[in-house]
């Protein structure tokens, strides 16, 4: 697709995205890490993605795991919702706007708003902080660098990336508060079948019991 020439950013992008360009002019020993993380950065998410399922596994409890599984597939829901929003906005890049600034992004024909990457940033972290308050706090960390290495590129302005956390955030958050008890029940019906190893660890003594009248693990309690 072929953006539009057009000025329909947020109030306020300008000034904080020209504060955040001329930041990037005068650090430009950061422009290779921030390119590669703005760039590249999706793996780290994975790799946090990962954590969170073994951490949730660790647990037993069934509430967490399923809140692991669910964070993948919430994160794809957000990107998918993100879509329309973007063909219906169409607004144009920053490099498409402003002559004279500093771009370090390759330069994409897509539209800007809302940035996928920080939808994708912002629903794992929105995950993960059910799954763990630890790993949670990590994830919110690595979202908001995600954001400000988005702007500090040129790809993005600030209301792109804002709009993208808040947006990937809202969808896994609150599509597992409807979900929850629907997925907490097939967490603990999957973790009878072969499939158990890949929900709970070995089972721990003195597990506590959960509202449905199962342990953590899954077994009838007595």
């Amino acid at each position: 697709m072929t953006a539009l020439n057009l000025d329909n950013s947020m109030p306020g992008d300008h000034t904080i995205f020209r504060a955040v360009n001329t930041f990037a002019r005068h650090t430009a020993w950061l422009h290779s890490p921030t390119l590669a993380y703005a760039t590249y950065g999706v793996v780290l998410f994975a790799g946090l993605l990962v954590a969170g399922w073994w951490v949730a596994r660790s647990t037993g409890d069934h509430s967490k795991v399923a809140a692991a599984w669910w964070t993948p597939l919430g994160a794809l829901l957000a990107l998918a919702i993100n879509q329309p929003i973007v063909n219906d906005i169409r607004e144009a890049r920053p490099y498409t706007v402003l002559p004279h600034i500093l771009v370090l992004a390759h330069r994409s024909t897509d539209y800007s708003f809302p940035s996928d990457h920080a939808v994708m940033a912002g629903a794992v972290a929105g995950g993960l902080v059910l799954v763990d308050r630890r790993l949670g706090v990590l994830a919110v960390l690595a979202a908001l660098l995600m954001a400000f290495a988005r702007v500090y590129i040129g790809a993005h302005w600030p209301g792109d990336v804002a709009f993208g956390l808040a947006l990937g955030a809202v969808v896994v958050v609150g599509g597992f508060k409807v979900l929850e008890r629907p997925a907490v029940a097939l967490v603990g019906w999957l973790i009878t079948t072969p499939l158990r190893p890949l929900l709970v660890a070995q089972a721990a003594p003195g597990s506590r019991t959960t509202g449905s009248g199962r342990n953590q693990e899954g077994f009838p309690s007595n």
